[in-house]
This record gives structure tokens, C-alpha cells and sequence, in this order.
């Protein structure tokens, strides 16, 4: 295993020093417990968005927290929720006065922890979980299906919201609409090596992929032969657009992420690809984001999310944000 660490038990906290050595205008981050929370303090009157998970999906989830989107994020070991002790300090740091919105991934151990959280905390808090993701029903982290790719995009849509001065009620139902309207799903091309566990986390060969793989290196539906990047994107494609079902006439936000190991050019490929077929649908493609922004440490592979939008999700997506990972109209 070659890695860029000193300790593999120390990679978060050395990470958090880091992100906030690098980010001092938009961050303050705390330790005990480990907490990145925006700088500046509380906004009084705006709800605050407070998500988190394992680390090891960098950006998600630090790299989101900032003006328009995320008040707080709380960031576990590696590929391991973060604790209740984390976001029951996250609410304390961030509430203003109107509450806290928890935006949860629907993973067993996120879940048990967030909602514990809740319960403990002085503000008022509700909660909601997204579970995105098409490729299974169950896995290893989760009865039901995992939260993915869309958990970016509902963080940006429903971030804008608390920034433009929405309520707790408002922004949970607006979350409800954007959980319902997303969809999501990956493959890989290499597994990933957990930092403290020293080797791969699923085996490949050179001519396999999985398909349906979750962002903890968890394997997916099914190994099959590498194909053409046609044949991966369709593959991906076509599961998510009969899930909901997406139809034509359709407005969509696509979104094409590396796992954090495929490169850009290969990335803009398959995105390139992904348009096209949705434009044979019908389907229209309003807004895009590519990069890696959900990612699974070093992986090799991609995922394809769609979101069906309306006019006001289009409006808070394209509202001002300021983050390290995401910046526009500011």
C-alpha cells in the first residue's frame, strides 16, 4: 500500500488540520469531538444544514460546508459514521435560533447516530434520509438502499434554501422533494484500499468491472467484462431512467462523478456520452455538474445521478455557494 500518510490510525485528524490550514476564510474546524462548522458562527435566524459520514468521500462532506450550502459537517473514520457526540456539538455550534436540518445517508450506522443526536439536542431538529442509490436494495451498511450521488445536490439545493432565509419546515419538505425525485448509480474499475486496512477492498481483474458499487467499497450487482465507455455509462444509465421512471419531456440535472481515481478526460467522455442518450429520450438537460465529488478514496470508476428538477430546484441550484469544493455567483 502506497499512500501520502504518516499514520494510517491519524489520517482524518491530520486531514482536518490540513482542510483547515487551507481554508481559514471559509472554516473553522474542531477536534474534540471532530467538527468542521462554516466560519464566522451561528447565522442567527437561518437553519442550519448539518450532515457528515465516514471519511474517505472527500469532498462530501467537509468540503461542502459554506455560504449556501452546509452550516456543519461531521466527518467519522474512514468509511465509519461519525458518532452522536459529533452531531449533537455540530447542532450546538451552527443552531441560530430557527433549528437544524440533518441530512442523513442511509447507511445503519449514520442513521442510528443522527437520529440519537435529535433526540439528545437542545434546538430543534429534524432529519431527513436519502437513499438514492438503484443498484441494490440491501447491502452491507444498510436495510434499503444506500445514499450516494445525490447527496451532493440535495445539500446544494436544500443549503440555498436555508441561506435565502427558508424555515425548518420548508427546508425538510423540499428535501422530501428532492429524496424523491433523484437517482443514482456507480461502477468500478479498481477497488480501493482503506488506509488502516492495507488491501483492497474487493478483487478485480484487469478485464472486470462491478457494476452497482457503493461508495465504501462495498462490491455492486454484479462483475462482469470491462466494456467501452458507451457500454458503462448505458449501463448505468438505463437502470436509473426506469427507476423513477425518468420520461421525455423531462428536466434533469446530470451529474457525472469519479470515484476519485478516473480522470477528467475520461470523465467529460462518459458525460458526453450520458447527454446523448438522454437527449434521444427526450430527456433535457438543464444543469450538469462533473468531478469528483463523491468519492471512494482512491477508486477507479464513476457514478451517473439524476435529479428530475423543477423550476424552483433550477433557481436554489443556481443561487450563490461558497465552499472549498463548490463556488459560483459570489
Amino acid at each position: 500500500m502506497k499512500k501520502i500518510i504518516n499514520d494510517p490510525e491519524t489520517v482524518v485528524q491530520d486531514a482536518l488540520r490540513g482542510m483547515q490550514a487551507a481554508h481559514p476564510d471559509l472554516l473553522a474546524v474542531h477536534h474534540d469531538p471532530a467538527v468542521v462548522v462554516r466560519a464566522g458562527g451561528p447565522a442567527q435566524g437561518k437553519v442550519a444544514v448539518i450532515s457528515g459520514g465516514g471519511s474517505g468521500h472527500e469532498p462530501l462532506h467537509g468540503g461542502f460546508v459554506g455560504r449556501g450550502m452546509l452550516s456543519a459537517a461531521c466527518p467519522g473514520p474512514v468509511f465509519t459514521s461519525p458518532t452522536s457526540d459529533q452531531v449533537v456539538d455540530a447542532i450546538a455550534r451552527t443552531d441560530g435560533g430557527a433549528g437544524a436540518l440533518l441530512i442523513v445517508k442511509n447507511y445503519t450506522g449514520d442513521v442510528l447516530n443522527f437520529e440519537m443526536a435529535a433526540e439528545l439536542a437542545e434546538s430543534e431538529v429534524r432529519s431527513v434520509v436519502i437513499d438514492d442509490d438503484v443498484a441494490v436494495k440491501d447491502s452491507l451498511y444498510t436495510a434499503g438502499r444506500r445514499g450516494v450521488g445525490g447527496t451532493v445536490l440535495l445539500e446544494k439545493i436544500v443549503g440555498a434554501a436555508a441561506e435565502r432565509g427558508d424555515d425548518l419546515a420548508a427546508c425538510e419538505a423540499l428535501a422530501l422533494r428532492v429524496i424523491a425525485s433523484v437517482r443514482s448509480m456507480g461502477l468500478a474499475l479498481t477497488s480501493c484500499v482503506v488506509p488502516h486496512v492495507g488491501s483492497p477492498s474487493f478483487d478485480l481483474a484487469d478485464d472486470e468491472m462491478e457494476i452497482g458499487i457503493g461508495i465504501h467499497g462495498e462490491p455492486g450487482r454484479k462483475k462482469v467484462k470491462a466494456g467501452t465507455a458507451s457500454e458503462m455509462v448505458s449501463a448505468l444509465l438505463e437502470p436509473i431512467l426506469e427507476d423513477l421512471p425518468f420520461a421525455s419531456g423531462d428536466r434533469v440535472l446530470l451529474f457525472t462523478n469519479s470515484m476519485g481515481g478516473t480522470p477528467l478526460v475520461e470523465l467529460y467522455l462518459a458525460h458526453g456520452i450520458a447527454e446523448q442518450l438522454l437527449a434521444d429520450r427526450g430527456i433535457v438537460v438543464e444543469r450538469r455538474l462533473v468531478g469528483p465529488y463523491i468519492t471512494s478514496l482512491e477508486m477507479q470508476g464513476m457514478s451517473l445521478t439524476l435529479l428530475r428538477l423543477d423550476d424552483e430546484m433550477v433557481e436554489l441550484w443556481d443561487a450563490p455557494v461558497h465552499t472549498p469544493a463548490l463556488r459560483w455567483g459570489v
